[in-house]
């Protein structure tokens, strides 16, 4: 009796714990979340024409300087435009891929305008573009931008960003067809840029300056990524998004946008706040959940790499930049340099998967980079996580379909543990044999806990029983469960990844609700406070929770009380805490379930033990009295 008060007391006090964590601070997250997307919306709204000078200025971004490595100091915030107004307001170079389309502003030569026609915002196919990169002066400005600065004591007129560049050769920058730009500064220097692109999501940019001046000139190549304000995030731990590279020697470096405001102050300037790095063999970006843009220098350049963020008004931009060693271009002489821009949806294929048996090549292969597949963030048990991404990728283009590669994996994975479940079951098969004896002991000794221990433990010695055998099962479940979880969420390959019937995006959650009566009543449960997040209880949740009920009845009841409480309450606990997992996840669970019944009746047999699934089923539903 005691045990079980001490039991219901603890379940009391992990529901307060849940609505506590719930009202204080899940709440408030999202209420803070939906007033930050709403002011985002609201100043797109109140976009104007681009009519003031002010709009169309070069924006926040700063080359790096090679006598103040430090950012300069940023413009004053100008008002913010429409997207399609700020593209207009300058002569541009169309770009045309099969996965990219955008344009390169002539101004300033940046790469600020870039959709990805292959993904869209929901899965409606007839969705807007995902956008990746937007102008300067628009609400969301992101861009790369690539170029040279003055060693100390160079006084040479160097493009900066609002010169306007000379486009040459072809109109349009495509896989097939390069585009060079040139500028003149007057004083004898001459740049030229060609711009290349693959049918994926790689440009390469060479830049050449000619020098027939009066004097030697000392210039640094330098290369950005800059992005205007906080992005919003999916704020989950699993999953990094912000500021990223690997810098040789210096390894993975990751950074949220929030440890980068919490940096210290960069030298030469302390409103800017950040990290530097001297690197060789390195890269580095800006990562978003599905969505990454990234430098690739040359392998064999040493870097001095940076990140860091700066005031603009009352948001903070974030840049990724590197400067590479000075070169001194003599009288009659070219200097050169080379890099690459990355920018694009995260596809495993695309960027690469180091693995020992199996993966992909793609861009950290192809071109020898220094780890480029940990752009996808398969985290610290990447061991499992990329062979289940890689198991449910040749499934899936063996059937067509992630949601029966699902299922399939699930197959293959009962079959790779079923030695040990083996053993599991058949303990359990035995401790079900001995229940009638474990009764007995509670009569002989009502009074003697410690007594009834020690005589249940020679039973188990006796009859070879692993009392905790039945946790096996589940324990295997757990880093399963957790790699297809993580592969669920972080790899783009599931992103709008339908099933069948409703489910239409195994990355999401279940969208049919029992608290709307799937439908009939047109309100949203989930908005209400406290237990609002906790009404979201879909089809497949549903399904879950009943296989799992049907596994828990199928095992031999525990003999102790407080156990069958907790083995009761579990699968409605587990229904209500997979609501909200990505649905592929969900059919994972329910579907392992289901084999865990076939597979456990099966050993229970072969081990001479009656299933007693629909008895133990029918006792369920009658009283005490009843029987």
């Amino acid at each position: 009796m005691s045990d079980s008060r001490n039991t219901i007391v603890a379940v009391i006090l992990s529901a307060l714990v849940l609505i506590a964590w719930q009202y204080f601070y899940n709440i408030p997250q999202m209420e803070k979340q939906r007033l930050a997307e709403q002011a985002r919306k609201e100043l797109s709204k109140s976009a104007q024409p681009a009519n003031n000078a002010a709009t169309r200025q070069g924006g926040a971004a700063s080359a790096p300087q090679a006598n103040a490595p430090a950012a300069a100091q940023p413009a004053s915030a100008a008002p913010v435009v429409a997207r399609d107004v700020a593209i207009a307001a300058s002569p541009r170079v169309k770009i045309d891929t099969p996965r990219l389309s955008g344009s390169i502003s002539l101004k300033g030569a940046r790469i600020d305008d870039l959709s990805l026609v292959q993904f869209r915002e929901t899965v409606d196919p007839a969705s807007p573009a995902i956008v990746l990169y937007s102008p300067s002066g628009t609400a969301e400005p992101y861009y790369a931008e690539f170029g040279w600065v003055p060693a100390t004591g160079t006084s040479a007129k160097l493009p900066d960003s609002n010169t306007v560049w000379q486009q040459e050769g072809s109109n349009s920058l495509t896989p097939t067809t390069p585009v060079t730009l040139k500028y003149d500064n007057g004083e004898g220097l001459t740049f030229r840029r060609v711009i290349s692109i693959d049918d994926r999501y790689l440009f390469t940019i060479k830049d050449e300056v000619t020098n027939v001046g009066k004097a030697p000139v000392t210039l640094l190549p330098y290369a950005l990524i800059s992005r205007h304000g906080a992005p919003k995030v999916s704020g989950y731990y699993i999953l990094h998004e912000g500021l990223i590279g690997y810098l040789g020697a210096d390894g993975l470096q990751q950074y949220s946008y929030k440890k980068i405001d919490e940096a210290k102050p960069l030298e030469g300037s302390p409103d800017a706040k950040g990290l530097k790095w001297t690197a060789t063999d390195g890269w580095l970006g800006i990562t978003d959940k599905y969505w990454a843009s990234a430098l690739l220098p040359d392998t064999n350049a040493q870097l001095q790499a940076r990140f860091f963020s700066r005031p603009l008004g009352a948001i903070r931009t974030y840049q990724a930049d590197y400067l590479e060693n000075p070169q001194t271009i003599a009288i009659g002489g070219t200097g050169s340099a080379d890099t690459r821009l990355f920018a694009g949806a995260k596809e495993a294929s695309v960027v690469g998967i180091n693995f020992p048996i199996g993966g992909f090549g793609g861009y950290n292969k192809e071109l020898g980079l220094n780890h480029f597949d940990l752009l996808i963030d398969w985290g610290w048990f990447y061991f499992i996580t990329k062979p289940m991404f890689l198991a449910l990728d040749f499934f899936y283009h063996l059937v067509g379909n992630f949601g029966i590669a699902i299922l399939l994996v699930t197959v293959l994975v009962k079959l790779l543990f079923f030695p040990l479940a083996n053993k599991s079951y058949a303990s359990m098969a035995k401790m079900k044999a001995v229940q009638p004896q474990l009764a007995a002991l509670k009569e002989r000794y009502p009074d003697d806990k410690m007594k009834q221990q020690q005589e249940m433990m020679e039973i188990y010695k006796k009859e070879k029983i692993n009392p905790i055998a039945g946790c096996l099962p589940v324990a295997l479940q757990i880093p399963v469960f957790f790699s297809l979880y993580k592969v669920l969420f972080v790899t783009i390959e599931m992103r709008h990844a339908p099933f069948y019937g409703w489910i239409k995006d195994l990355s999401a959650p279940d969208p049919t609700n029992l608290f709307t009566l799937f439908g009939l009543l047109h309100y949203d449960p989930t908005q209400l406070p406290i237990f609002g997040h906790y009404l979201a209880l879909g089809i497949w949740p549903l399904i879950m929770g009943a296989t799992m009920w049907f596994q828990m009845k199928l095992n031999p009841r525990p003999p102790d009380p407080t156990q069958q409480l907790i083995f009761g309450w579990m699968p409605l606990i587990f229904t209500f805490m997979l609501a909200g997992f990505p649905a592929g996840l969900v059919i994972y669970w329910a579907w392992n379930n289901t084999l865990s019944v076939l597979q456990q009746s099966f050993i229970m047999r072969r081990n001479g033990v009656k299933v007693e699934l629909l008895d133990n089923i029918k006792t369920t539903f009658v009283s005490k009295k009843a029987t």
